[in-house]
Formats: structure tokens, sequence, C-alpha cells
């Protein structure tokens, strides 16, 4: 079946593979055209032949280097004209271990890539389209960013950062341009491999919807969030967990 066009123009960061990739998907099933970014070209270029549309580019880079993120910016311009949507997904979690033997330099590196690199990528979205034209923004936190996470402190350091960057940008960017945020629990991607391979049944136990999410859905949320559907919602953090803060608290 042929997808109309959306007319619509969406960048991703770190959508080569998990849940960058089902958003990226997401978006490209309803008829937008997408520009991902990532790390590896190889990965990319990969990526952009399994979505199989001319409605997909892709822009290799780092995603707290500023040069990549004015790159992408202008690349998404120069192919679709306009940049109407950006979801900052790219994000890293190098360290494992207590808050108490966290190697500062580490931190510092986990809160430049995954909360820097969004506000970079925001600022130059807004400055070159969103500022005039308006748009929305989808940030990707995680539960880890909402209530301790033993052993992954430097990234829900980072995400609960990644959720106040939404509520000033929020502010600061309305009324034409919502931004919002989703903080999802366990998706079966490799990047989160370490918190359930080997032991998913086990780790599945504890939801109350008896999975682990999977990339589309998170892909669906994005693309609610950046419909018309959510056009009075900004500044909002959006909990994807398959239901597990049902269980906070119980013994």
């Amino acid at each position: 079946m042929t997808v109309q066009d959306s007319g619509r123009v969406a960048l991703i960061t770190g959508a080569s593979r998990g849940i960058g990739y089902g958003i990226a998907e997401a978006f490209i099933a309803r008829g937008d055209r997408v520009c991902i970014t990532g790390r590896n070209e190889d990965a990319l270029k990969e990526a952009v032949e399994k979505l199989g549309t001319d409605r997909v580019i892709a822009v290799a880079g780092k995603a707290h280097d500023e040069a990549h993120q004015a790159v992408a910016v202008e690349h998404t311009m120069e192919v679709f004209g306009r940049l109407d949507y950006l979801v900052n997904n790219a994000g890293t979690n190098p360290v494992f271990g207590p808050m108490a033997e966290l190697d500062l330099g580490v931190a510092r590196k986990v809160y430049e890539t995954n909360v820097i690199s969004a506000l970079g990528f925001a600022q130059q979205t807004w400055k070159t389209w969103q500022k005039e034209n308006g748009g929305a923004i989808v940030n990707i936190a995680s539960i880890a960013g909402v209530s301790a996470s033993p052993f992954v402190g430097a990234y829900g350091m980072s995400k609960a950062a990644m959720i106040n960057l939404t509520l000033q940008l929020a502010h600061e960017f309305a009324p034409g341009v919502r931004v919002n945020a989703i903080a999802p629990a366990v998706v079966r991607t490799k990047f989160a491999a370490a918190l359930y391979e080997g032991r998913e049944e086990e780790a599945a136990a504890g939801y109350p919807l008896g999975r682990l999410g999977v990339p589309s859905d998170i892909g669906g949320a994005a693309a609610f969030l950046t419909s018309e559907q959510s056009a009075w919602i900004t500044g909002q953090t959006l909990v994807v967990d398959g239901g597990i803060f049902l269980n906070a608290g119980v013994s």
C-alpha cells in the first residue's frame, strides 16, 4: 500500500537501530519524511535500506558534536525544505555501578551526550525552522530519570536533566513549538540488553502487562506526541513502562 506523503519532516537522532529506528518506522508509516542520525555510517546505510523508502536520508556523526548537529539540520533542510519535528533519542550509558565510585569524567560524557546534545539539536532546529514555522520536539528520557535506579545512576541523572530540559524548552518555545518527553522502561534493544539478556522471562515478570517494551511501543508514543491529536499537550513526560510503576512500593 502506498503511503501518502504527509508533507511533514522529522529529524531523529540515534536512529540506526533500537528505539530511534522504531520511531523512524512510525513516522515513515504515517507519511513523514525523515532524517536519521547515528555514529556508524554503515549502520545508518543499512537502516535506510531496511526502511525502504526515498523519504528517508541519513547523516553520520556524534550527537554531542556541534558541527554534526548543524550539518544534520542543514542537510535535512537542503533535501526536504523544512523541519517540523525533532526527536532527541541519541544517548549513552557506558558505566554500571554505584554513584560513590562513578568516574567524574564518565559522568561528564554521559551528561554531554544525553543532555547537552539534545539542547544543541533543539537550538539548531529552533533557529533554522521552528521559531518561524512551529513544530514539535520529543525528548527520549527514561523511567530512570523519575525514580532511583541502582547501578545506572549516571544515566538516570542525565535523564532527569532531560526531563527538566523538556520543561524549560516547552515554556520558552511556546506557543509555536510543543516539547514533550517519553520515559520508557526497559525496551528490547541492544542498548538495554544488559538489563534483560539471558533472563528476559524473569525481567518481564515484573511488568503488569507481562512483557518488556519493543521499539514500536515508543514509536507509537512519539508519533502521537507529534500529531494533531496531542495539539494541547506540552511540557509533559509520558511514561511508557508496561505498568512497572504500578508495582512501586508493593512488597
